[in-house]
Parts: C-alpha cells; sequence; structure tokens
C-alpha cells in the first residue's frame, strides 16, 4: 500500500514534506504488533472453545484422566462425529492432546492455554477489587441515618 506523500508547508496550508505530523497521523493505522495480536487470538480461541457446555464437560471429564472419543461421547446423546469436531475445537484451543493408537483416538487435557485466560482475569480482577474496596470505604464512612424517621402529616 502506498501512503500519499506529504506537501510542502507554506502558509496555512497542510503539514508538509519537513514535518513528522503525517507519520503519527497516516501511518498510526498500519502499526502492528504481533505478540499482541497473536497473544489475543489465542485468548480468544480459548475462551470461544470453552463457550460450549459439552466441551466445558469433556474438559471437566479429561481432568480426571484420559479418556477415548466414545468415553467422551457417551454422556451426551451426539455422534462420535460430532464429539470429534468438539475435540477439535479444544484441540485447536490446545486444550486437548489427541494420540492415536490403532482405531483408537486418546485425549488427554493440557491446561496450559488456559493460564493466558487467567492471567486476564486476574488484571480485571484486581481492578474490580479496588473499586470495590473503595465503595466499601464510602459505605463504611457514610454518616447518613440508616433509617431516616418519617414525618407525620
Amino acid at each position: 500500500m502506498r501512503l500519499p506523500l506529504p506537501t510542502r508547508c507554506g502558509g496555512n496550508q497542510a503539514p508538509g514534506l519537513y514535518s513528522t505530523n503525517w507519520l503519527t497521523f497516516i501511518t498510526a493505522i498500519f502499526i502492528f504488533n504481533p505478540m499482541v495480536e497473536h497473544f489475543s487470538e489465542r485468548l480468544d480461541i480459548v475462551f470461544a472453545a470453552l463457550a460450549d457446555p459439552t466441551r466445558r464437560a469433556m474438559l471437566k471429564a479429561l481432568s480426571t484422566r484420559p479418556s477415548t472419543v466414545g468415553e467422551l461421547a457417551s454422556p451426551y446423546a451426539i455422534s462420535l462425529a460430532a464429539a470429534s469436531k468438539h475435540i477439535k475445537v479444544l484441540e485447536r484451543a490446545g486444550l486437548v492432546k489427541r494420540t492415536v493408537q490403532g482405531r483408537v483416538h486418546y485425549c488427554e487435557l493440557d491446561v496450559r492455554p488456559m493460564h493466558a485466560g487467567l492471567e486476564w482475569m486476574r488484571h480485571y480482577e484486581q481492578w474490580w477489587n479496588r473499586k470495590l474496596d473503595v465503595l466499601e470505604t464510602l459505605l463504611k464512612n457514610d454518616t447518613t441515618p440508616k433509617n431516616p424517621p418519617r414525618s407525620r402529616r
């Protein structure tokens, strides 16, 4: 993509050739931070995988021991193909590792991708705790009567 070249400054004209304003305003939309984008994308995939109750239940079952696809599918009224699709979503999120022994597919839980989600939530937990601490202090220092006397007419 070609960026427009700035024009020379003269009197009341737009910023010119020797101005750096165009660098700030024009190229700011093209800044790409691969670490932030990668982290955000991975976090989105993990949360999307955790959004489905069937997948959460499968992860809970895998937290006790590795299981086959059939064992993971059996508590639900779903086909092996549907269970396999759910497991593929969990695999893409990095939450499940699948190994194949002959015709049997074994699934094992990998909790490492959840740590990024926990860190993200901890950030907001700290923010909410600060806000709630301020509210608690305000309520403790509130001197207005709890039950104001009613006026009689």
